[in-house]
């Protein structure tokens, strides 16, 4: 019970998330014909597991914070539900955290010395998230902490590590924020799956604040906004034939929008994991497309 305990804690539906931002810098790298297998496997871990100390460190502060209730949607809180104690979750997103970090600093062979600052502001964010004087997910933060630690940070930074210039930025940054609002569509899922219990318990995410109807519109948006950055981003780089795949993807996306706003409560689990699914396979076609330009 405690092992899967602990394997809901870390979310799988939500860590295609991570891995797509790496998976789409790496695109950027083979764009440009210098693709390096080495940072890119050691960014792909270190985004892995700081998504995984981040998930850990929501649960244990929202549950310290009396944010969680027994029986709620969505994931099952392991430590609300009594499966895992506060202390070993607090114990293990703090050691993720210091792993992560050694991880991180082995990045150094491939980069310079401002990768320091920035590894403390991921670490930062992934505890930030949901504590501290002003936690991001309480206060309709947390999309755009996501569009920038998700999207923008691990698209241009893999890129960049691998083909060691910033040149790479006219590709790697439009793409980034493509990911990072993909990415956001994620987490839109998650919230609005839990406006009511977030409402009782004044956590202010984008859609208690906003609403689901808004939300929901937003999802929409940022989804073909996505495509259309993508699509205009590398439109003198692919064949016609390439230009279906966007077709195909936007189409997919407003199938699972209007699932998800005909859908209530745990009904919408699903909805979450195709949304990080399409992001992922998104990723996954721009890789091809790339390697096989």
């Amino acid at each position: 019970m405690k092992l899967k305990a602990w394997i809901e804690a870390m979310r799988l539906r939500t860590l295609p998330v991570s891995v797509a931002g790496v998976i789409a810098g790496t695109a950027c790298a083979c764009l440009e014909g210098r693709f390096n297998a080495v940072p890119a496997l050691i960014c792909l871990a270190f985004a892995v597991i700081a998504q995984i100390a981040s998930n850990f460190a929501n649960e244990y502060y929202d549950f310290r914070n009396g944010l969680d209730r027994k029986g709620r949607d969505g994931f099952r809180r392991g430590v609300t539900e009594g499966d895992i104690s506060p202390e070993s979750m607090k114990r293990a997103t703090f050691i993720l955290l210091a792993a992560d970090a050694l991880l991180g600093c082995s990045l150094l062979l491939f980069g310079e010395w401002w990768l320091i600052p920035v590894g403390i502001a991921i670490a930062l964010f992934a505890v930030g998230y949901s504590t501290g004087p002003y936690p991001l997910s309480h206060h309709g933060l947390g999309d755009i902490a996501v569009v920038i630690f998700f999207g923008i940070v691990p698209v241009t930074l893999t890129a960049y590590l691998q083909t060691q210039t910033w040149d790479v930025a006219r590709i790697a940054l439009p793409i980034s924020v493509a990911i990072g609002l993909m990415g956001a569509n994620v987490l839109i899922v998650n919230n609005y799956r839990d406006a009511d219990d977030d409402r009782l318990v004044n956590k202010r995410t984008t859609v208690v604040i906003f609403g689901r109807s808004v939300m929901s519109t937003v999802y929409l948006l940022s989804g073909l906004a996505a495509i259309i950055i993508t699509t205009w981003s590398l439109r003198d780089s692919f064949s016609a034939w390439w230009l279906t795949a966007p077709a195909i993807i936007a189409a997919v996306h407003i199938h699972l929008w209007k699932g998800i706003i005909s859908h209530r409560g745990s009904a919408l689990n699903p909805y979450l994991g195709k949304t990080a699914m399409l992001l992922l396979a998104t990723s996954v076609i721009l890789l091809v497309a790339c390697v096989a330009k």
